[in-house]
């Protein structure tokens, strides 16, 4: 099945993901082909993150794994369907699926059947998630669809800002204020990822990759 897929034609297939059991649709996503093959041989569905730039098991931060039952592909080889059997709840939200915003005819979202169960993802995770639903609320009502909506020079400033108040906090010794203006830098800062929808566990990995060498070094290689 891996082999008719033009991967090159299409690196990232869609895949509709279904519970098993209820036949209820949780989420989509999308795989590429090691993303597929670790899926079939592990038999835990993995996808392929286009904000975090990487593979990912799904659950593999809140235990809410899918272990695969069932795979199919559609007629003309460019989309996939997993059937699966859903350990704990498949959103990010704490709801049981992704789709729990009903869009009625007259363009009204209901959100009567949505679920909020808190889950154990990182507080940096839920902060970006939050900020990534604050693009569709008003700027009316909403302090960061504010900042959305005055663009990248005032969400820019606004980080400069915070970081320049951060340094000062620093330089007065107030651990109080360090805490607070860190807080106020990291969420401003957040705002401008989340405003170029970069994940920061692309700064992670960027992190991570410089645990192998020095800072002297990275530092050298970025002039060069």
């Amino acid at each position: 099945m891996i082999d008719s897929i033009n991967w090159t034609k299409t690196p990232l297939i869609p895949v509709i993901t279904q519970d098993n059991a209820s036949l209820q649709v949780l989420m989509l996503a999308y795989v590429n082909s090691e993303a597929l093959d670790l899926s079939l041989k592990s038999g835990v569905a993995h996808y392929f993150s286009r904000s975090k730039n990487r593979i990912w098991k799904k659950g593999e931060e809140s235990g809410n794994i899918q272990i695969l039952k069932e795979v199919y592909i559609d007629c003309d080889n460019d989309a996939i369907l997993f059937k699966v059997e859903q350990n704990g709840m498949a959103c990010h939200t704490g709801n049981v699926s992704c789709f729990y915003k009903k869009l009625d005819f007259d363009g009204n979202i209901d959100l009567s059947k949505s679920q909020n169960i808190d889950l154990p993802y990182s507080t940096i995770d839920k902060l970006y998630h939050i900020l990534q639903d604050r693009k569709t609320k008003s700027k009316d009502t909403s302090y960061t669809a504010s900042l959305y909506a005055k663009g990248e020079n005032t969400i820019g400033k606004k980080i400069v800002e915070e970081a320049s108040e951060f340094a000062f906090a620093i330089k007065d010794n107030k651990n109080d204020e360090i805490i607070y203006e860190c807080a106020d830098l990291i969420y401003h800062t957040l705002v401008g990822l989340s405003y170029k929808d970069i994940s920061p566990d692309r700064v992670m990995q960027e992190l991570n990759k410089r645990f192998a060498q020095s800072g002297l070094e990275e530092k050298a290689q970025r002039k060069g």
